[in-house]
């Protein structure tokens, strides 16, 4: 697989209000600026995706990729709090809860999130301060 980053990379849905909202929240509380992003309808996602033979069962999900890991759903988001660290290991504690009951809950919110939250018409497009935290 091509080697974008040597950070922790982030796939999420671009054009979802909560994703791109958890994605600010990310960078917000990443005080190391570790995380890369990238959004699922970007070109370097679909790249990433089809080399690991991924297909479009997983385009619901955010997605971590860590150490050459790819993390899915619960276990994204679960991963994601461990990395930033401090208050947020707490998180861990949900590890305790069965990873199919998890992702059950997370799809229950994936296939809702527009309706719930919105969408936008285009792809979140980072500023001029954040874009070298973006690859496309």
């Amino acid at each position: 697989m091509k080697n974008y980053v040597q950070e922790p990379l982030i796939l999420f849905d671009g054009v979802c209000n909560l994703c791109n909202s958890s994605v600010h929240f990310i960078i917000k509380y990443d005080t190391n600026s570790q995380f890369k992003f990238a959004s699922l309808q970007s070109d370097a996602a679909k790249e990433i995706l089809l080399q690991k033979k991924e297909r479009n069962n997983q385009l619901n999900s955010i997605i971590l990729i860590y150490n050459g890991i790819f993390f899915y759903k619960s276990s994204a988001i679960l991963e994601i709090c461990s990395i930033l660290g401090g208050v947020f290991n707490i998180a861990k504690i949900f590890y305790i809860i069965p990873r199919v009951v998890r992702d059950q809950l997370y799809d229950l919110i994936a296939k809702r999130r527009y309706r719930w939250f919105g969408k936008r018409k285009h792809c979140l497009i980072p500023t001029a301060a954040l874009k070298s935290r973006f690859i496309s």
